[in-house]
């Protein structure tokens, strides 16, 4: 899983990691790079230790990534970034 500060959603290839998917018309999307890939579906990704809605399910990209905005805006977790390292945990 990458974390990433300039994507609109997170996003994911897997599709067995979701918990539920609604299916979607092949809408596009674009990557950083300018391709663009089709949009599969939209669910939601709950672990033991993470809870994301909102999860694009794309097929053809290569890493999982985590919108870093949205994960902030949700209230549920801090991130804080060190020169060293990037630290994402739940809020007390």
């Amino acid at each position: 899983m990458g974390l990433d500060s300039g994507a609109s959603h997170y996003m994911s290839l897997d599709s067995s990691s979701f918990t539920f998917v609604f299916p979607s018309p092949a809408i596009p999307v674009m990557t950083v790079d300018g391709t663009f890939m089709p949009l599969a579906g939209v669910g939601s990704i709950i672990t033991p230790h993470l809870s994301l809605p909102n999860v694009y399910l794309i097929l053809k990209i290569r890493l999982n990534l985590v919108f870093i905005g949205q994960l902030c805006d949700s209230g549920d977790y801090l991130v804080i970034f060190s020169f060293f390292y990037c630290v994402q945990d739940l809020q007390s």
